[in-house]
């Protein structure tokens, strides 16, 4: 490709205060000249650099990742109507919740065990976010995300998309065996105000309905660990003519 930068130089060199464009001092075009010194059809060449000059083309069009296919599944009206019933976006100097999630879920997704992984795994994609609607985000910012925003907007979401698979899977309510069970998560002291279980121990407890044959759970709450399975039950919604049992355990 040695040869681009003189032809270049050839084909558009000018000397307008002495004999103006080059191959027009001898009467000859200049497309002669690069002909004859460099081998090259300038026309085809003036063609080409047309062509990749032209506005509004796109070298590489834009491509939508697998993670912004999984997006198209979270019901953003939805979000937005949870997020103004319970005014989690009031303060205008603080992460919005459409960020925030989908920084939650990309965790998820890739299996992030901290706010440092998910702070750092966000920068190595910045470029794709915008597409997205995130964005990077800090530690500390994600961290008073996490404290701050009301549980409720999420667990809304979790509902509606619970009823949104279960609407892909509907039988007779009549052949509906459904579980119920629970389980526990072992939580730092940070949580003590709510999930204190012992002296030394905080946690808590998911408590889940859970159809089988659709392999997906209809409904959960989050309680405090020490919240007996009876006491979650008798809050939770019950089909009629549904038949439940207790989730057996191996």
């Amino acid at each position: 490709m040695a040869w681009l930068v003189p032809a270049i130089h050839v084909f558009l060199g000018c000397d307008k205060e002495r004999r103006g464009c080059l191959g027009q001092a001898h009467e000859r075009p200049a497309r002669f000249v690069l002909e004859e010194v460099h081998g090259i059809d300038s026309i085809q060449f003036q063609l080409v650099t047309n062509h990749l000059d032209t506005k509004g083309i796109k070298a590489v069009q834009h491509q939508n990742i697998v993670f912004h296919a999984l997006l198209k599944q979270i019901p953003w009206v939805v979000v937005d109507r949870l997020v103004e019933e319970h005014c989690a976006d009031g303060d205008p100097r603080r992460l919005k919740t459409k960020p925030h999630l989908i920084a939650m879920l990309h965790a998820q997704f890739c299996g992030l065990q901290s706010l440092r992984q998910i702070e750092t795994n966000l920068q190595s994609h910045a470029s794709k976010l915008y597409h997205l609607g995130g964005c990077t985000i800090s530690k500390s910012t994600l961290a008073t995300a996490n404290r701050e925003r009301p549980v409720e907007v999420f667990a809304g979401l979790l509902s509606a998309l619970m009823a949104q698979l279960q609407a892909g899977y509907r039988r007779k309510i009549g052949d509906c065996v459904w579980l119920i069970d629970s389980t526990s998560l072992r939580l730092n002291r940070l949580s003590g105000n709510w999930a204190q279980f012992s002296a030394d121990v905080c946690g808590a407890k998911a408590h889940i309905v859970y159809d089988p044959d659709a392999d997906q759970p209809l409904y959960l709450i989050v309680t405090a660990a020490n919240v007996n399975d009876i006491t979650a039950a008798k809050a939770m919604p019950i089909e009629a003519k549904a038949t439940y049992t207790n989730g057996l355990k191996d």
